[in-house]
């Protein structure tokens, strides 16, 4: 059951009163197994990658340009279940959502704290993977068209690219993908100038013809492989 605080926060859009929402850890974990749930964290990279909860994606509320960047990739009609280190993260942004046009917006109580002390298990923690190297990128880029998108799985604006991504390299079946992964292949996306996620950069053997950083579509990529 939802705990309904005494403050009711007022949304400026159409004026419409909704409370603030919070669910301890046991509910919070039940509840975020729903179809169409959308698990948002809004601490660090840095504390992301320590362990985050199954599919959350990932916007750091202290970094307001990039928060604000993807946060307009969640769904406002679909329940947003969000958390950060102890709640007071998520807390503010979780107002702010509301306040924004969000229409359910589920914060955990505590945060990850009591999600820990509820022995309810973490992933990510501890899963080192040695990073992409730039001998093997500049291999992989080498011949003929190849895509290169700068993505992560926790990215909101990455997996609106997902299904453009998937439609063009099907219908232009001369382009090879090459993934470098925004959390982890970090000396790879200083060396090619990807400063944002996700960033797309279009090669033809081995020469930069196109590049373009946030979300793009089926028609500009079809433009520039013409």
């Amino acid at each position: 059951m939802y705990r309904f605080l005494v403050t009711a926060l007022l949304l400026c859009t159409g004026g419409v009163l909704q409370a603030q929402q919070q669910e301890g850890a046991a509910a919070f974990s039940k509840d975020i197994r729903q179809p169409g749930v959308q698990v948002f964290d809004v601490r660090t990279a840095e504390e992301y990658n320590t362990g985050h909860l199954p599919n959350a994606l990932q916007a750091d509320y202290t970094n307001k340009t990039e928060f604000n960047d993807r946060v307009k990739y969640l769904d406002k009609q679909k329940p947003v279940y969000i958390y950060c280190l102890s709640g007071g993260r998520s807390s503010k942004a979780a107002q702010w959502m509301r306040e924004n046009g969000f229409s359910k917006v589920i914060e955990l109580e505590n945060g990850v704290n009591a999600w820990k002390q509820a022995g309810l298990p973490l992933e990510g923690v501890n899963e080192k993977k040695p990073q992409l190297t730039m001998d093997a990128y500049n291999k992989g880029t080498a011949k003929g068209w190849v895509l290169t998108d700068v993505g992560a799985a926790w990215c909101p604006p990455c997996k609106q690219l997902e299904p453009v991504l998937t439609q063009f390299l099907k219908q232009h079946q001369q382009v090879k993908l090459m993934k470098v992964d925004g959390g982890n292949d970090t000396d790879v996306m200083k060396t090619i100038g990807a400063k944002g996620l996700p960033t797309l950069i279009l090669y033809k053997d081995g020469k930069e013809v196109w590049r373009k950083q946030g979300v793009a579509t089926a028609e500009e990529l079809a433009a520039a492989v013409k």
